[in-house]
């Protein structure tokens, strides 16, 4: 099993928790390795149908356990969001008898169920894919690039096991329960959907565009996106909107949450990433480890993307407090000064650019100019963990 970045802190931190992320992260894995004294899957179809009909029995259980009984673990909450009144009464009435970890992969059933969210009571964390250095030694960029990194997948040593699960995971959970979940009925437009934004993971995105692609409705491509996007199977990463406004693009970026469950969608071949995309999937990875950092290891960092519309871009922009990092990826072995425009455009615009980054596939760092030339590596190495 992977050492989770997490783990340190909820097994130091003593706060109510709720732990959100999409299905085969590890969720249940992290919160089990706390050793909780009570567990209540609700993904199990028998639990789940005692506890919808009567959510007011779990008050009743844990006001009738021992007291060694203090770790309440439930796991897939958002399935019966009313549980929720209950943790709450326990919380309010025993502020001490208990410890509640609740994990869940939908924020909008929960929204949807009205749940309550316990506001002040419970600390919210989002788990995320593998992070490089929670691989460790274990790290391999072509299969990172290829197979994504989901915990269960990238542990099975066996390269057609790990693309048989992975395009089992899209067919069954992706095309079918976020389906379901979205309450389609226009099946085909939301596949269709689907396979488009997914080919888009990485890039700028113009919503009209997207639909009319898709042949949808802009208002049904929204909900779909808005659907993906609350089951924590997609993120957009915002514009950076510091000056100058009406010279920028506005539109954000997509971004798939694993680059695994990405080439499964779009049937890519599983053993290797292709040597044409190479350069996007490399960009998609030093995206997907910023974000995974955003709000929890790197809570004052935000990430955004450059561009303007003249087609100056910055790959990556991160706002640490009120300095800024600039962050380009190449998918080269050498860099020079040509590959330093979209930073320049961008320091020139910006105040409190702190730090400006290349990342490329080098074997040694470099110093040019005023930028910083990294290994995918050794970039990835320096990342707060």
């Amino acid at each position: 099993m992977y050492e989770r970045s997490l783990s340190a802190r909820l097994k130091r931190d003593r706060h109510h928790v709720l732990l959100l992320g999409p299905r085969q992260v590890g969720k249940s894995t992290l919160i089990g390795s706390l050793e909780p004294d009570f567990t209540l899957n609700l993904a199990s179809l028998a639990t789940f149908r005692e506890f919808v009909s009567q959510p007011e029995r779990l008050e009743r259980e844990l006001l009738a356990a021992r007291p060694g009984i203090r770790t309440i673990f439930i796991d897939e909450v958002q399935r019966v969001p009313a549980l929720l009144d209950g943790v709450q009464a326990l919380v309010d009435a025993h502020p001490r008898r208990f410890r509640f970890l609740l994990s869940g992969s939908s924020a909008r059933k929960l929204r949807r169920g009205h749940a309550n969210l316990l506001p002040g009571r419970i600390v919210l964390h989002h788990l995320h894919p593998l992070l490089a250095c929670e691989l460790g030694a274990d790290f391999n960029l072509d299969r990172v690039l290829a197979h994504g990194t989901l915990p269960g997948i990238y542990a099975d040593r066996d390269a057609d096991s790990r693309s048989h699960i992975l395009r089992s995971y899209v067919d069954a959970y992706l095309r079918e329960e976020i389906q379901a979940e979205a309450l389609v009925r226009d099946i085909g437009g939301y596949s269709r959907l689907l396979d488009l934004a997914v080919a888009s993971s990485g890039r700028i995105v113009n919503l009209n565009a997207l639909s009319r692609d898709a042949a949808v409705s802009y208002e049904t491509a929204r909900r779909y996106l808005d659907v993906l996007e609350d089951t924590l199977i997609l993120f957009r990463i915002p514009a950076w909107s510091g000056s100058d406004r009406a010279s920028l693009v506005a539109h954000p970026k997509l971004m798939l949450f694993d680059l695994g469950v990405r080439n499964a969608i779009l049937r890519r071949p599983l053993d290797r990433p292709l040597d044409d995309e190479r350069g996007l999937l490399l960009e998609h990875l030093v995206g997907l480890e910023l974000r995974r950092r955003e709000g929890t290891i790197w809570p004052e960092a935000r990430v955004q993307h450059f561009r303007t519309s003249r087609g100056a871009e910055v790959d990556f922009i991160v706002s640490v407090g009120r300095d800024l990092w600039a962050i380009e990826v190449k998918a080269s072995r050498h860099v020079d000064r040509r590959d330093l425009k979209g930073l320049g455009a961008f320091a020139d615009r910006a105040r409190k650019v702190v730090r400006q980054i290349v990342v490329f596939l080098g074997a040694r760092r470099q110093r040019l100019d005023d930028v910083d030339v990294l290994p995918v590596e050794e970039f990835l190495a320096e990342l707060p963990v």
